[in-house]
């Protein structure tokens, strides 16, 4: 996987003078400070927070536009091919790769640029925060918080403002439209099938790790769901001391799982960027999703019993 270059001559203008001006010390700082807020651990944590500690169904919603955020962000990126900036000038660099571990000329590993995907998701993160609750604060932070960090991808060097301006618009359309959709919808196991069959179009031509990561968490979420409605039917504590249990231990085991899911595998394997190495990986998260979504939350009434006992 090469890439193409397609870019308008201001944007790599801009991001020269950029970085040229302010690309070293406090500001890079605080620009990869900024860009953390589209990326999985803000997003793993905010759906933890809602899903196990804040309200049930809201955070079902709010996972939702998040993860096909995830999942057709890659599948545009796959379309239009597009190289990140610092391949197209040496006054250009990468200050925060996507994947530290890889080389920032290793495509599969940093995916193609356009459209960006941490602007995605910070904007349906905080956007369906909004959406959900309809707090006017979180109004001001689903404008505020997405341009931070769209403005920090372009000030990294990892996009062009052309990317976070497209990318900020899939996630804004995505929290809105499926918010509205959720809402609508009786027949959410129909609406997951719909979503599943154009997120599964992917596999035909996709060839980056961030859409099998996002197809995984897609497939992981909605087993989850499914499974928790008809066997689970957990309830939201009251207990600040338990909530907070709750979540911390449900990031533990997000995370923990996906790096012990690895470990029969050799990182070679896992990095060579083949369908099955893909595969392997899109797994890897779909089991994650499940256990820290579904069969996790079926130790809440166990230990709510073993606490009245």
């Amino acid at each position: 996987m090469e890439g193409i270059t397609f870019y308008f001559d201001w944007e790599i203008r801009f991001m020269e003078w950029l970085q040229a001006a302010f690309g070293s010390g406090i500001f890079a700082t605080i620009a990869n400070f900024l860009s953390m807020f589209g990326e999985e651990l803000i997003a793993v944590g905010v759906i933890g927070i809602v899903y196990l500690g804040i309200d049930k169904k809201a955070g079902k919603i709010i996972s939702l536009n998040l993860i096909m955020g995830t999942v057709l962000t890659p599948m545009f990126k796959n379309v239009f091919f597009r190289r990140r900036p610092y391949f197209e000038s040496d006054k250009i660099d990468c200050l925060r790769p996507v994947d530290k571990k890889a080389g920032i000329y290793d495509i599969h590993a940093q995916g193609f640029s356009f459209p960006s995907g941490h602007s995605t998701t910070a904007a349906a993160v905080f956007a369906s925060l909004y959406t959900v609750f309809k707090k006017n604060f979180l109004a001001i932070l689903a404008v505020i918080i997405p341009v931070l960090v769209a403005f920090s991808r372009v000030f990294l060097g990892n996009h062009y403002p052309t990317d976070v301006i497209a990318g900020l618009a899939v996630g804004y359309i995505l929290a809105f439209l499926l918010t509205y959709i959720q809402g609508k919808v009786k027949n959410i196991k129909l609406l997951y099938a719909v979503l599943l069959v154009i997120a599964l179009c992917g596999l035909f031509y996709c060839k980056t790790s961030d859409y099998f990561t996002g197809l995984g968490m897609l497939i992981g979420f909605m087993g989850a769901v499914l499974f928790e409605e008809r066997f689970v039917n957990f309830e939201i504590s009251k207990n600040i001391p338990v909530t907070v249990l709750r979540v911390v231990t449900g990031g533990a085991i997000f995370f923990g799982l996906n790096t012990i899911l690895k470990l029969p595998f050799n990182k070679e394997f896992l990095a060579n960027g083949s369908f099955v190495s893909s595969i392997v990986r899109t797994c890897r998260y779909a089991l994650t999703m499940f256990v820290t979504m579904g069969l996790y939350p079926m130790t809440f009434k166990i230990f709510a019993r073993s606490s009245k006992e």
